[in-house]
């Protein structure tokens, strides 16, 4: 299901000048996650605050379809991530046939990065399983097929275990949407997502269920080879701990779960006009800064975060904000000269 969202304020869509504003399409992952509710509260806050531009949000698909209809023209906002990046711009993994995936790569720049959060691998408690190894012969939920987050999350499950998806575990085909019901449904054994804890979909689960994570504790973590750990020190990616306390106890867990955390970006055309990226950058920044006291989460989006060198040159016109701002750009994040 296609969901569309379109918050602007009534009488949005005309200014003081009697122009119409400029309507601009932004496609994100399925609702629930902590990527679309940072992208999908970046378009409420532009929409609310300004009567330049309109957001509409569509919230199906995975980043890596996302980066390619972006690349093409064919939206103009979009979901990114540091390794998604360096796989476009080597025609690698998901883009080895995509003969023009460098080229296409050429036409993406960054807004901001954001955190997607620590990787949750969750399951019902009374399923018995304790660790990542106790997925063996059971239904898992990596992530959608061909997407960036099946690719990481299968990395991570063969580092530590040696299992591979299709021949130790079945490998659960769907979108994030219907696998998350299908997960409720117990038609899926371990459902794979990442989120900064507390994210809708824990909350939902917790709410009526004994949920456990899976992962290495710190004594298990302590003891395990670097190569077990390895797809935590690729690119956007850094080892995390999930501590129960972050679901007030309602975990059954006792003690915090290692995995690995992500980041993502918004990214957005190349040839998208430099004023219009400035408009909604100053917007949502201004609008988040505002918005921090009535919405605590907003506290891990920060314009520090935002910059780091990810791979990805920022947009001119988001580089305008941002250097307006007294930020200092990294080198590996400046906008190409034109």
């Amino acid at each position: 299901m296609k969901h569309i969202l379109n918050l602007a304020l009534a009488g949005a869509l005309s200014f003081a000048s009697g122009a119409q504003a400029e309507d601009l399409k932004m496609s994100t992952v399925a609702p629930g996650t902590s990527g679309y509710l940072t992208m999908s509260t970046m378009a409420t806050l532009v929409n609310s605050n300004q009567e330049k531009h309109n957001i509409t949000v569509d919230a199906t698909g995975a980043a890596t379809k996302h980066m390619i209809d972006l690349a093409k023209g064919e939206i103009d906002l979009g979901m990114t991530a540091p390794v998604l990046i360096q796989l476009m711009k080597g025609q690698k993994a998901m883009y080895q046939k995509l003969s023009n995936a460098p080229e296409l790569a050429e036409n993406l720049r960054l807004v901001y990065w954001f955190p997607w959060g620590p990787v949750h691998y969750i399951t019902y408690a009374d399923d018995g399983m304790t660790s990542i190894e106790d997925i063996r012969g059971k239904t898992v939920f990596l992530g959608p097929p061909g997407g960036g987050a099946w690719n990481s999350s299968h990395q991570w499950v063969k580092a530590q275990t040696g299992m591979e998806a299709g021949k130790d575990y079945e490998n659960f085909k769907g979108s994030w949407s219907s696998a998350f019901q299908a997960f409720q449904d117990r038609q899926v054994d371990v459902y794979v997502v990442g989120g900064v804890p507390p994210f809708p979909q824990m909350e939902q689960l917790i709410a009526t269920n004994e949920i456990r994570l899976l992962g290495p504790t710190k004594a298990e973590l302590d003891a395990q080879t670097e190569e077990q750990t390895a797809p935590s020190r690729v690119p956007g990616r850094q080892l995390a701990a999930i501590d129960p306390a972050s679901y007030d106890g309602r975990l059954a867990n006792t003690e915090p779960v290692y995995t690995y955390s992500v980041v993502v970006g918004l990214a957005t055309r190349a040839d998208l006009d430099e004023d219009t990226v400035y408009d909604i950058t100053k917007t949502f920044w201004e609008a988040a800064d505002a918005a921090r006291a009535s919405t605590p989460w907003l506290e891990h989006i920060t314009v520090e975060t935002g910059i780091q060198n990810g791979g990805l040159p920022l947009h001119p016109g988001a580089q305008r904000y941002y250097k307006e701002s007294g930020f200092t750009i990294p080198e590996g994040s400046m906008a190409p000269a034109n």
